[in-house]
């Protein structure tokens, strides 16, 4: 619930944090979020959301953040994203994904190129994982103009809850982002995967790999499941293994979904490799009965950019859409006053492909957000 009394936008309630911090730094817009959690045992931001408004405060040059003795409101005002060379050690709670997915939307409007360095989990049950991100996030960046120097890196990797890996994220900053018209699905051409195991035997990811091949064998030929095991340093603190599997079409779309083990010491019986493999194949093939051009935890990303592209028409076809996509639109609305034209595709009726769920377009005029900041040579 926002209200809009002066230019300050309140907010209350700790749901969406990222978002409202997120936006009011790229519109300059000062935020207040009271009430947070100010009913709970724990109340107030928690350590991984401190750890997130330090991250904020490194990439920026000049904001102002006032956090009340109870951690229950906080104030901030946002200075200019810097970028440049920055280093931050996550918060074990979450995953290394859960910062990089707020750096993701920020990181192409910087004044200096982002080589942002992070370290903590890379891999757990509750946030993105950065395999995901590499396979799904970068290439839709490609399409908004984002090619050169755009890259991600695991450098080390680290199971929950231990931690101890680490990824190198750099991205470029273009001027301004151009409008984009993502509305050809296609068809499923390949499926890839990448089958990680920290600290346990080898043999777990080849096994969570046949099981994987098992169910999506029977839909696909061209099936490819790359093993990557790392012990010592290069493995984290905790013994950990998952999945994380993306189909591809023939219009260079991708759609993914990832499973990971139970964290050590964590309650209930240990995941059984041949299960989670089983379970990464049937959620990619529920991802892609959802289907649309992007997928389910990009929708945000990508209807960001097209609002803040060039003020010029852009059109994206997604499938259901989810209530942190439908949340975001309302926050969009707030800091940009951007509304999005919607319409539901009817299915051709003359066609004989069973095409899933039913299936949005979203259209609509950027506000021509320009990077100032950026230095010219």
């Amino acid at each position: 619930m926002a209200s809009h009394h002066s230019h300050v936008l309140t907010y209350e309630g700790g749901n969406f944090l990222r978002q409202r911090l997120g936006l009011a730094t790229l519109s300059s817009r000062p935020v207040k979020i009271k009430k947070i959690r100010h009913k709970d045992a724990n109340p107030g931001v928690q350590d991984f959301e401190a750890s997130f408004i330090r991250l904020l405060d490194k990439i920026t040059n000049g904001s102002r953040i006032e956090v009340n003795e109870t951690g229950t409101t906080v104030y901030y005002q946002p200075g200019l994203l810097h970028g440049g060379q920055i280093e931050h050690d996550c918060n074990e709670q979450r995953a290394v994904g859960y910062y990089l997915e707020a750096l993701v939307c920020l990181a192409p409007f910087t004044k200096a190129p982002l080589h942002a360095t992070l370290r903590g989990v890379t891999n757990d049950q509750v946030d993105v994982s950065v395999d995901y991100l590499k396979a799904t996030c970068l290439p839709l960046l490609q399409q908004f103009g984002l090619v050169a120097n755009l890259d991600l890196r695991i450098t080390k990797r680290g199971a929950a809850p231990g931690g101890g890996g680490e990824v190198v994220f750099t991205c470029p900053n273009p001027r301004k982002l151009r409008p984009v018209k993502i509305t050809d699905f296609g068809k499923i051409k390949r499926i890839r995967g990448w089958a990680f195991a920290t600290r346990v035997s080898p043999q777990t990811a080849n096994r969570v790999v046949e099981s994987a091949r098992g169910v999506l064998n029977r839909c696909l030929t061209d099936v490819y499941i790359y093993s990557d095991h790392r012990k010592g340093p290069q493995g984290g603190k905790s013994p950990g293994f998952g999945l994380t599997l993306v189909a591809e079409t023939t219009t260079g779309m991708m759609l993914g979904s990832e499973v990971v083990s139970r964290p050590q010491g964590s309650e209930g019986n240990p995941t059984v490799p041949e299960d989670l493999g089983r379970g990464a194949a049937k959620l990619l093939l529920e991802e892609i009965y959802r289907g649309g051009c992007v997928d389910s935890v990009n929708q945000s990303v990508a209807l960001l950019f097209m609002a803040l592209g060039d003020q010029d028409v852009s059109k994206v076809v997604l499938g259901p859409l989810s209530p942190y996509t439908i949340q975001f639109l309302r926050h969009l609305q707030d800091f940009f006053k951007v509304m999005f034209k919607i319409e539901t595709l009817k299915p051709d009726e003359d066609s004989e492909l069973c095409t899933g769920a039913e299936k949005i377009q979203l259209t609509c005029i950027g506000v021509g957000y320009t990077n100032l900041s950026k230095k010219t040579s």
